[in-house]
């Protein structure tokens, strides 16, 4: 018989407690930050797998590596549009968006 812990929470429920339910500006706040964050996450996983430099991805697409380190690490918003240019220019790629709703 399987044992169950019964002091376990699952993340969303985590989430509910610790921000409040989608919804609440808490918690909208909260998830705006974590998918800038995974923005960064991202392009840097992508610079990585495509072995370029900070300075070499900020070259291709015409900024500077100050600015791709700030992305990378959720200190700098990113305009829409910079972001395309980062992902066209930068990795030869074209940025496709969803909308959950």
């Amino acid at each position: 018989m399987k044992k169950v812990n019964k002091h376990l929470t699952s993340f969303s429920d985590h989430l509910d407690k610790q921000y409040g339910k989608r919804g609440t500006d808490k918690r909208e706040e909260y998830e705006e930050g974590f998918e800038a964050f995974k923005i960064g996450v991202m392009l840097q996983e992508l610079r990585r797998e495509q072995g370029m430099t900070q300075e070499q991805l900020a070259e291709k697409c015409g900024t500077t590596k100050t600015y791709i380190s700030r992305i990378e690490n959720n200190a700098s918003d990113i305009r829409l549009s910079t972001l395309m240019r980062i992902i066209r220019e930068g990795f030869g790629g074209h940025l496709k968006l969803s909308v959950d709703i």
